[in-house]
């Protein structure tokens, strides 16, 4: 019996440890993504679509309306702001989600405000700039069209090629209304299955 017994607790012990072994793989994958998020309604649709992925994921959400971010500015008066120490904290991460609602073809303001300010990764910090190379990074959007317009993920693309980072790929939900995670389950978890 106390054999038994004791098989059964390194049974048990083995699958408990493989349990947490995967967790911990899963959860050193997540922290190796950030999502940064920019948009103008705290609660529209892509702020649930990301919400909806965080809760599944605890992935890491920069909110672009957290920080104060000024136009790029050729003279670089505004180098002072908020967007170099978010450059800083997003390049600790391999992975960064850009997440985006369509507004009239394009990126939101903030997210366009933010990709402006890249130029300032070109000319001032540019050692903060060629780390990005190498770095993955892909699109969560949301919009009022079943397709989302070609031109607005070329504009990502584009950047992404320009700045040696490796694109993998835009999730798209189509909200004709509010975000139904329900009915952008198969995105949700394929987005979070190429995490």
């Amino acid at each position: 019996m106390n054999g038994m017994f004791s098989l059964s607790c390194i049974e048990l012990i083995n699958v408990d440890t493989i349990l947490n072994y995967s967790e911990l793989i899963n959860e050193f994958y997540m922290k190796k993504t950030a999502l940064l998020l920019g948009t103008s309604r705290q609660k529209g649709n892509t702020s649930d679509l990301v919400q909806a992925i965080v809760d599944k994921t605890g992935l890491t959400v920069y909110d672009l309306k957290d920080y104060n971010i000024s136009p790029y500015d050729y003279e670089h008066n505004n180098i002072d702001d908020d967007f170099i120490p978010l450059i800083e904290k997003l390049l600790k991460f391999d992975h960064i989600v850009f997440a985006s609602p369509v507004y009239w073809y394009s990126m939101s303001a903030q997210m366009k405000t933010f990709f402006d300010r890249l130029s300032d990764l070109l000319h001032v910090k540019k050692e903060l700039g060629r780390k990005l190379r190498g770095k993955d990074s892909s699109i969560l959007s949301t919009g009022a069209s079943p397709v989302a317009e070609r031109s607005f993920e070329e504009t990502f693309i584009n950047s992404f090629d320009y700045l040696d980072m490796n694109y993998k790929g835009m999730y798209y939900c189509y909200c004709d209304g509010s975000f139904s995670e329900n009915e952008h389950k198969h995105t949700i978890d394929k987005f979070i299955k190429k995490l």
